[in-house]
């Protein structure tokens, strides 16, 4: 009873912190469509973790809910940096296509070097079988990995296709 009273308060706070993520990149980008691509390439971490907590198997618990949850936080920062660099340009005057290139191509690198850091990082808590950070290191190990490929083939593609029609001008896209 007591766990899964924890499940469904866990179940609870990963909807709040995404709600409030949300939010907050309302504010920052001035517009509801970029949080929207930023946050739409997160369940992909979920597909990644899951996938690892079945390979280890690894099972699903308080501990693997709180890595779940800080790797929402990782993989929607990776989209930040793709998206934020992406209206840059193409308010800069580059075409939405050259915009969401030319951003992949220089964020390709921090993405990957700061996943890469975070996965080094939680290898050895994964690797010791038995005690508590185990499930939360192999959970974030598996959904930074998802979330990684999904931010460099995913959110371009969401980025072109939830805002082609849209103009520089136009009072829709943002606040």
């Amino acid at each position: 009873r007591q766990m899964a009273e924890s499940f469904a308060g866990l179940g609870y706070g990963l909807i709040l912190a995404l709600v409030l993520v949300y939010l907050v990149m309302v504010v920052q980008f001035r517009s509801f469509v970029d949080p929207f691509v930023v946050l739409l390439t997160v369940p992909m971490g979920f597909g990644g973790t899951i996938v690892m907590l079945h390979l280890t198997q690894t099972a699903i618990s308080i501990q693997s809910l709180l890595g779940v949850i800080s790797m929402v936080g990782l993989a929607a920062s990776y989209n930040i940096l793709l998206v934020d660099l992406a209206n840059q340009l193409w308010r800069g005057g580059a075409s939405r296509e050259q915009a969401v290139q030319r951003a992949c191509l220089v964020r390709f690198r921090p993405i990957v070097m700061t996943s890469l850091a975070a996965i080094l990082g939680l290898v050895p808590m994964a690797m010791h079988a038995g005690e508590a950070g185990m499930p939360l290191a192999r959970a974030m190990i598996g959904g930074l990995l998802g979330a990684k490929i999904m931010t460099l083939v995913l959110t371009p593609a969401l980025y072109r296709l939830l805002k082609p029609s849209m103009s520089k001008e136009d009072p829709c896209a943002t606040l």
